[in-house]
């Protein structure tokens, strides 16, 4: 197609984004039923600024391979977008903020395969592409790559206001480390925030810290009518003008308009004839327009920027586009934009200059000066518009096989082992790759922030290596000296070695665990970090959930059994997190056992069409390995009985965890008064809740159902039995325990900050030990 022809076609396409995005959010506020009286929200200048930006890269520079994380409050303009290019239909664009209808913000989860990153979250959904190169990097140095997906950019449309985030920073250094490739970030500068005006100047600072962790920085200030007058005589001070302007009052004389650009521009350069040339032949609108040239807004500006930076290569390219808030919208500049929605009047004259008929406002050719014909096939050429690969832009690939069952490190007699120990063991022994378990191997991918020896994923990485683009070999190891890390580093490695930021950890987890559908090729990602500081990343770990990738965190050591690590380092809230995330299952095994059970479950389960992400919370207390032969659907399901209740038992102790010989102690103590009751090993209240809490909903809902298995195991007791739970954690994870069968429950538990001690001084002082145990057992037989 013609250059000049396109050129007018894209513009047309840029008008269309604009109507749609508005007309989207004004029909969701002020013309669909509301029956609650909320307001329903929306972003019409926030899409505004961003319009021509979209425009450019959708409709001339994106091509299929190329995943895009979409600024938050720019999610209209991406389903407009969608909808011109036939993946989303116009019933739908109706529904937005409407339940069961388009989101608030994109969600993979919800608004379906389109959208590559959810970025409701601000920040992390910018830094998350950071991370998808890195992995992309990965499959295919790796020869993981579908011969029909190739390579493509990680790009990010950012609002400036997102820069704020503190974890764009610690990925950016992350990214430094790792050389990253293949990113774009595109700031929408509208120089404006939710609550105020951007200060002066601060991009200077951001552009500085871009350049020192290796990008390249590209600035798009002016667009082309602007350069076109500043290249006039005494242009240069129109700009100097321009340049020094506060972004406040710039922001303000937008919204004035033209006579009051005229008065502020003349107050100060009127004596200057170059610039009375330039601005005196133009009406207030047409000066309006020029001193709103921005290079954001410019659509021949930012191609030509494209290009220009697609020819360079694979350097990482933080372009930063001058844009106004609410270009085009009667608000425009205002600092009270950012939530603001257009009146029903202002919405008729934006209506009217748009030409829309009433009736017509959903149509897709209404208002252009365009053919219908020749729209279409201007979209139909688009590059993007070309299908990735059969699948659609969701990918899919294989699973990956899993061993029928796990080994169980073998302990000689006498001897003791933690999980933390166990969970070494076995991994180490899969990174053999021997038999069965090759495959599995092959694709398990480990990371850690900077926690890779003290979480025991040592062994896995003396086996598998250390993943680097480059080959950098280990220096300790040439020199022949003495270490227990064999740590060369190469493309071919399988550990992803990351600083102390735990923000970062479940980003990369995030990306590793949409491979799949991102790069179609199946990774099994292993994430490994202290467990108190899962609480330090938890934004990005449920974000993480929320796109519903797949990986495995195991989370160690944890709680008061650390000891003289002291409060800092010990957890108390973990377990409820874990309760309380969706898509992610928690489990804590008390011993090596169930450790393995669960770990094989783990890698099977994030396989699964309706499986999820899978914690595992272990210890560094090693204990006695029992001898046994475990049920492992009872394990999996959340608890089973070491010892079994008699039928009308009055009494039962649940325990998690490495409190395990503290219960079993008071147990058996417990036993000489009352010979019938039970011992539980619960190894997940997660999973056990929440299958009691589907149960409850499917029989209410009047479907037929089993019993969920916390009523099953629970059933032998009295209807009035008590039950003791203890783990070292928050006492809340076993207190609903009561509310299955009207049972009393006495939880006992960490709900206060630790100390630094040794395992019985601080089982003492929290109530953890047998005798703490043994006295909530009196406490629960006493009449009621």
């Amino acid at each position: 197609m013609d250059p000049m022809r396109r050129l007018r076609l894209l513009h047309q396409v840029e008008r269309k984004l604009l109507w749609l995005s508005a007309w989207m959010i004004h029909h969701a506020n002020h013309i669909r039923p509301n029956r609650d009286g909320l307001k329903v929200g929306g972003h019409q200048a926030s899409c505004a600024s961003c319009i021509s930006i979209m425009a450019a890269l959708y409709f001339e520079i994106l091509r299929p391979a190329d995943r895009v994380a979409v600024k938050p409050h720019a999610g209209p303009v991406f389903h407009a977008i969608n909808y011109l290019l036939g993946r989303q239909t116009k019933e739908k664009l109706a529904t937005l903020r409407e339940f069961g209808g388009i989101q608030p913000y994109p969600s993979r989860m919800k608004d379906g395969a389109e959208v590559d990153f959810s970025t409701g979250s601000v920040g992390l959904g910018v830094a998350l592409t950071t991370f998808g190169s890195l992995v992309q990097d990965y499959v295919h140095l790796h020869g993981m790559a579908r011969p029909d997906v190739p390579k493509g950019r990680h790009v990010a449309i950012v609002g400036d206001a997102e820069l704020d985030e503190g974890n764009i920073y610690e990925a950016l250094l992350e990214g430094w480390k790792h050389d990253v490739r293949n990113v774009w970030w595109v700031v929408d500068y509208n120089r404006q925030s939710l609550d105020s005006v951007v200060p002066d100047r601060l991009f200077g600072r951001i552009e500085g810290l871009f350049r020192d962790m290796g990008w390249n920085v590209v600035t798009l200030k002016y667009g082309r009518k602007l350069q076109a007058a500043f290249a006039r005589p005494d242009g240069d001070a129109l700009r100097r003008w321009i340049d020094d302007c506060p972004n406040s009052l710039y922001a303000a004389l937008t919204f004035q308009g033209g006579a009051a650009w005229r008065n502020a521009v003349l107050a100060d350069l009127g004596r200057v004839p170059g610039v009375r040339a330039i601005i005196d032949p133009l009406t207030d609108d047409e000066l309006a327009e020029l001193m709103t040239n921005l290079g954001g807004h410019d659509i021949e500006t930012l191609t030509e920027a494209f290009r220009a930076q697609d020819a360079e290569g694979d350097q990482p390219t933080c372009f930063i586009a001058y844009t106004i808030k609410g270009m085009g919208l009667p608000f425009a500049g205002h600092k009270d934009n950012h939530a603001g929605l257009m009146t029903k009047e202002q919405m008729a004259g934006f209506r009217a200059a748009m030409r829309i008929r009433e009736g017509h406002e959903w149509d897709p050719h209404e208002g252009l000066d365009a053919t219908e014909a020749e729209m279409r096939a201007f979209l139909d050429a688009t590059p993007f518009a070309a299908p990735l690969a059969s699948e659609g832009r969701r990918l899919s690939a294989p699973p990956v096989h899993v061993p029928a069952s796990f080994a169980v490190p073998r302990v000689p007699a006498g001897r003791k082992l933690s999980t933390q120990a166990a969970f070494g063991e076995i991994l180490a022994e899969l990174g053999r790759g021997h038999g069965d378990a090759a495959e599995i191997a092959a694709r398990i991918v480990t990371t850690s922030p900077d926690v890779t020896v003290s979480t025991n994923l040592g062994p896995w990485v003396n086996r598998r290596g250390i993943f680097d683009r480059h080959q950098k070999n280990d220096v300790f190891r040439d020199a022949k000296l003495a270490s227990a890390q064999r740590w060369g580093m190469a493309p071919e490695g399988q550990h992803i070695e990351l600083g102390i930021a735990e923000q970062n950890l479940f980003l990369l987890l995030s990306a590793l665990g949409l491979s799949h559908q991102l790069y179609g090729a199946r990774l099994l990602p292993v994430g490994t970090v202290y467990d108190p500081f899962v609480n330090r990343g938890l934004d990005a770990l449920i974000y993480a959930c929320y796109q519903d990738a797949r990986f495995l965190l195991v989370s160690t050591p944890s709680g008061l059994t650390l000891a003289p690590e002291g409060g800092q380092h010990q957890s108390v809230n973990t377990p409820l997190i874990g309760m309380a995330a969706d898509r992610l299952a928690s489990f804590e095994p008390a011993h090596a056992d169930e450790l393995a059970i669960l770990l094989r479950h783990a890698f099977d389960h994030m396989q699964k069409p309706d499986g999820s992400a899978v914690w595992l919370r272990l210890s560094t207390r090693a204990l006695a390995q029992p001898e046994r032969s475990l049920d492992p659907a009872a394990v999996i399901a959340g608890g089973y009985w070491v010892v079994p209740p008699a039928d009308g038992a009055r009494i039962a102790i649940a325990y998690q965890g490495p409190v395990a010989p503290e219960a079993a102690e008071a147990f058996e103590e417990l036993r000489a008064e009352e010979p019938g009751a039970g011992l539980l090993a619960i190894t997940s209240p997660d999973r056990l809740h929440a299958d009691w809490i589907a149960a409850r909903r499917a029989r209410r809902n009047g479907q037929a159902r089993r019993p969920s298995h916390i009523e099953t195991l629970l059933a032998p007791l009295a209807a009035e039995a008590a039950i003791v739970g203890v783990l070292d954690g928050h006492p809340a994870a076993h207190a609903w325990l009561g509310a299955v069968r009207g049972q009393r429950v006495v939880p006992l538990g960490v709900d206060r900050f630790g100390q630094a001690g040794d395992i019985p001084d601080l089982y003492r002082e929290y109530g953890l030990d047998a005798a703490a145990i043994l006295d909530a057992c009196a406490e629960a037989l006493l009449p009621a």
